[in-house]
């Protein structure tokens, strides 16, 4: 299975580019990867992932947010999480 992401500035219509996104399993700290120019981290968890509860967390350069956390449930296959960030809204969603 594999997880990615990407964050984009709907403020600005860009990629937000630098943003740091740890994943974690449980307590465990499993991965900590900045995004790239398009924004993106291709595969946050590497040969970690096995199916279970997994949680983002985006630290966005924000005027209000600190940082934006999930919990998702994934099983096997690829998923996609996306987060939309404005500076004061932000919505989080299983891409393809």
């Amino acid at each position: 299975m594999s997880i990615s992401t990407h964050v984009l500035d709907t403020e600005r219509g860009e990629p937000a580019r630098g943003v740091r996104v740890e994943l974690y399993r449980g307590d465990d700290l499993l991965a900590a990867r900045e995004t790239d120019e398009d924004g993106r981290i291709a595969d946050l968890a590497g040969d970690e992932a096995v199916p279970d509860v997994y949680r983002l967390v985006f630290h966005p350069r924000s005027p209000f947010f600190r940082r934006v956390e999930v919990e998702v449930e994934l099983g096997p296959g690829h998923y996609h999480v996306p987060l939309l960030l404005a500076p004061y809204s932000c919505a989080l969603y299983r891409g393809s």
